[in-house]
Formats: C-alpha cells, sequence, structure tokens
C-alpha cells in the first residue's frame, strides 16, 4: 500500500532515481530553507544558485583580510532556522552558533545624544525615561498591541498558505479590529509622544524594504518579535548560516550547482500548463515535477515564464510598487572603534521628508539615515588584529528614479565617509581602508532585481497576504514561490516562513511498501 513518510523514513527511499524530482531556482535564504524542506519531504533536489556561492544576497565578500556579510545581519526567531536541522534529527548548534546580542540597535542622533534599544524591557524603559518619562508606558501598550500583532500575523498567518481570496475573508474581521490599515508610523505615534522615540520604534518597516509612513501596521508586530526571541549573531556571520545549510544539504544528497542562471521555466502548452523542468543560459534542460522559486517573482513571470496565460491578478501584482533601493558600503579601518555598538541607526536630522523623497519622489537628497554594521563588535574574526570591519547601508531611490550611480556612487560614498567621520567614526577619512559598494544597478544585475530593488515589493496593505505574490503558483502548476516578494514577507523571519507555507503545499513523496 502507499503510505505517507517523514524524513527518517524515506532517505533511502528518496535517494533513487524514481523519487519525483525538484528544483529549487535561488540559494537566498527562502531557497535554502526549501531545499531543505523538499529534501525532507523526500523529493531528489537540485537547488541552483547563479553565483559562485549559496546564500543568494548573503553573499560574504573577503577583502585585503576583512570580511564583511553583503546582505541581512540581524537574526531574530532563530526556532527557524533550528527546524531546518531539525527536520533531520540533527541541532543547529552543532552546525553554527548563534550568540545574543545587547543591545539590540543603538540610535544615534544628530546632536549626539544615543538611544540603546535591547536587553529586559526594563532597560528599555529606563532608557525612554532618560528623555520622556511618560513614553514608558507608552511603550507597555505598544508592546501590548505588538503582541496582538504577533499573534495574528505572526503565529497564525505567516506560515499558512494565502492563494485563496476565501482565506483572506477569513481574516477581516481580525484585521480591522488591528487596525491593519493603519501605518506603523500612526501605530507608534498612538502610544508615543517624544520625536526621537518615535522614530526609535518606526523604523523596523525599513529593515524589510518599508517606508514607516505607508507599511501596515501589521509590521509592528516586529516589536514583540524582537521581544520573545531577541536579536542573535552568527558567530562566522551571516555566512557561517549559509555554509552550515549548505553542508546539511550536502550531507543528505541534495544537488547543488552554481554558476547557472535559469533562464525559463519549461512547461506543456495546455492551457493550464504544468512545470515540466527548467532550462539554463547554456541552453541545457532539467527535468523535474515541481520547481520552488526564489528568484524575484516580477523577475519570473517578466522573463521566466514565457508566454503562459496570466490571470488578472496576477497581472496586477506584475505591476506592484516596488521596495526603495539600497547603496551599500564595505569598508575596513586600521584603527578599532570599540564604543561603536554592532548594530547602530545614524539618524539623519530629517525623518518623514527624507523617506517621502525617497520612496514616492525618488529623489536622492544630499542628506541621509543609515544603518551601521560593525561585526567586530562581537567577532574579531572579521578583521585583522587591531582593525575593523564594517558595513554601512544608506536607503536610496530604486531604478526608477533614474539616477547616474556612475556619477552617484562616489559622490555619496564621500558624503558618507565625512559624515561618519563627523560623528561615530572620528579619523575614518585617514583609517578608512578597502573599501568598495554596491548600488541598484548591482542588485538588478547580481540578482536580477526588477527596478534594483533592495527588497523586492513593498510591505503595503495592499500588497500583502492574498494580495502579494502566491506561494503556488496563480498560472502555472506545479510552480511554487518563495522569497521576499512571497507570503509573508521580506526580511529573514519572512523568507524562511515562506519556505514553510510551501512545505504545507507540497505532497510528501510516496514510498510503496507491503501491506
Amino acid at each position: 500500500m502507499n503510505i505517507p513518510t517523514n524524513a527518517a523514513a524515506f532517505q533511502d527511499a528518496a535517494s533513487g532515481s524514481s523519487a519525483p524530482h525538484a528544483v529549487v531556482i535561488g540559494a537566498g535564504f527562502g531557497g535554502l530553507a526549501s531545499a531543505v524542506r523538499m529534501r525532507a519531504k523526500g523529493y531528489r533536489v537540485t537547488l541552483i544558485e547563479r553565483g559562485s556561492r549559496l546564500g543568494g544576497r548573503a553573499q560574504v565578500f573577503e577583502r585585503g583580510g576583512f570580511r564583511h556579510d553583503a546582505g541581512p545581519t540581524v537574526i531574530t526567531a532563530p526556532f527557524l532556522f533550528d527546524e531546518l536541522f531539525e527536520l533531520f534529527g540533527k541541532k543547529r548548534e552543532d552546525y553554527v552558533t548563534f550568540v545574543p546580542l545587547d543591545p539590540w540597535y543603538r540610535f544615534y542622533y544628530q546632536d549626539g545624544t544615543t538611544f540603546d534599544y535591547g536587553g529586559t524591557i526594563e532597560d528599555t524603559l529606563r532608557e525612554i525615561r532618560k528623555w520622556e518619562p511618560a513614553d514608558a508606558d507608552g511603550y507597555l501598550k505598544l508592546l501590548e498591541h505588538s503582541k496582538k500583532l504577533f499573534d495574528a500575523g505572526f503565529t497564525q498567518l505567516a506560515d499558512q498558505p494565502f492563494h485563496k481570496m476565501s482565506t483572506m475573508l477569513g481574516q477581516i474581521g481580525t484585521l480591522g479590529r488591528l487596525r491593519a490599515d493603519r501605518s506603523v508610523w500612526q501605530l507608534v505615534c498612538k502610544h508615543l509622544k517624544h520625536p526621537k522615540i518615535r522614530e526609535a520604534f518606526s523604523i523596523q518597516p525599513l529593515l524589510v524594504g518599508g517606508s514607516p509612513f505607508d507599511t501596515t501596521s501589521i509590521y509592528g508586530l516586529i516589536h514583540y518579535l524582537e521581544r520573545k526571541w531577541g536579536v542573535w549573531f552568527a558567530m562566522g556571520g551571516t555566512g557561517a548560516i549559509v555554509n552550515a545549510i549548505e553542508r546539511l544539504l550536502r550531507e543528505h544528497d541534495v544537488t547543488i550547482t552554481l554558476n547557472a542562471t535559469v533562464a525559463n521555466i519549461e512547461m506543456t502548452t495546455a492551457r493550464r500548463p504544468q512545470v515540466t523542468g527548467v532550462r539554463l543560459e547554456d541552453g541545457s534542460v532539467i527535468a523535474c515535477d515541481l520547481v520552488v522559486s526564489d528568484a524575484d517573482p516580477v523577475h519570473l513571470y517578466g522573463a521566466m515564464t514565457g508566454t503562459a496565460r496570466k490571470p488578472l491578478a496576477l497581472q496586477v501584482k506584475q505591476r506592484s510598487k516596488k521596495t526603495m533601493g539600497l547603496f551599500v558600503m564595505y569598508f575596513g579601518t586600521t584603527k578599532q572603534y570599540p564604543d561603536v555598538a554592532h548594530h547602530t541607526i545614524w539618524l539623519g536630522s530629517r525623518y518623514r521628508d527624507l523617506l517621502d523623497e525617497i520612496f514616492n519622489k525618488k529623489t536622492l537628497a544630499d542628506d541621509f539615515s543609515l544603518y551601521l554594521h560593525r561585526p567586530t563588535a562581537t567577532d574579531a574574526s572579521f578583521a585583522p588584529a587591531g582593525c575593523d570591519s564594517f558595513y554601512v547601508l544608506c536607503p536610496v531611490p530604486n531604478l526608477d528614479g533614474g539616477q547616474d550611480w556612475n556619477v552617484e556612487g562616489p559622490k555619496l560614498r564621500a558624503r558618507i565617509i565625512s559624515e561618519l567621520d563627523r560623528t561615530l567614526l572620528p579619523g575614518l577619512t585617514q583609517s578608512i581602508t578597502q573599501d568598495f559598494y554596491m548600488t541598484p544597478v548591482d542588485f538588478k544585475n547580481d540578482y536580477l532585481s526588477p527596478s534594483g530593488a533592495g527588497f523586492s515589493i513593498s510591505p503595503h496593505f495592499t500588497q500583502s497576504a492574498w494580495f502579494r505574490f502566491h506561494n503556488k503558483s496563480e498560472a502555472i502548476d506545479g510552480l511554487y514561490l518563495v522569497g521576499a516578494g512571497t507570503h509573508p514577507g521580506a526580511g529573514m523571519p519572512g523568507v524562511l516562513c515562506s519556505a514553510k507555507v510551501v512545505d504545507r503545499l507540497v505532497p510528501a513523496v510516496m514510498v510503496t511498501a507491503s501491506a
């Protein structure tokens, strides 16, 4: 008889050539997690990555003895990584070590004041009371509302399929009660009064590509998510997590193909086509039974699915508003800055007007706000002795703004170095070494990101849940989607949960056993 099996039972059966074949396109965290989960369901798995190593945007750059994580650096909800190893009876800590950070973030303001966020609730309340005692109670109320958002938006929905309108309709009451129509900024302002504290507690959408003035307040759940599990760092960096998952994949016979770009999805010619394989840019075809795509969904449906008929809803999503672009500069210093925290949010003199120019007007201003990553605050292996390693991320307009980054890149680099030298990193002009940067043009070319967007499509209310790209293709049978542009959204917890959604949708391999 045919019986469903789990990872322990079907290891031998799935290694045979008769097991159905799943191809995973792209090895960002959504693709890596999908490859693990498809293998654990009994599929033969081929993981295809166009880069020279796994990780997608989570690349690692090494220059002159300095190491830089190229992409995501903030780890929350570490259990989502633990789950991947547990599928095979393994422990994540045997592959990579996570350490907690304190503070989680340090906010730096232009008057030289700072705000440390993280640690215990009392630690946070103590910081708040320095500026506005009344906001201590407001923070507790914000956290209480954030828990309600978390319970509804993360616990109940983050790993649930949202490809049916009935699922969306079933959540209207909850979303209405939680005022998901409000923006994150409106939510924060309801509970907090001091302008600096409002800025500190509304920047979270920027970590997933949204402006707090436009992003649905559902993303206010991040406050409770961070409070529940804390903020962590992987020793060796985010690249060490990629290496750990790669080791797990190779231990379980996943085929990994690097330096290969999928040109298009092969499919039948039926009105509702069925996936039959993928064609690489070199013309070779890999036959398969299903595809999990970690490519940007706008690129997937625009360049990789040919003339497949696309429903009206999918055509509308193809025109979705995209997130801002990113200017990311990597550099070392020949001296150390021990007073600089692991994660620093350097806030410029303007907030709302600056974000409006970046997100809506798509103009590049002379001023900016920055995220500064100093991994050597926790892991000295990122730089030679007596040195520090940094990357600085600056939100900028995506390529729809029309900026010439051959011209603007060097000028922005110089402005950032000057401002950091003036404030957090005195002497930077003399101590900086081995610096280089990426612009939205690099995001388009290296990651096939439409408009060079940093985080795929924007997390607006009308581009969330059912309105976001579905994890089960609206147009092609056997095609599944994961990653930042799909439900539930960007950020490491979001893309890891998108793989859990696909895990729910894809049937496990059936093996034949004697009755």
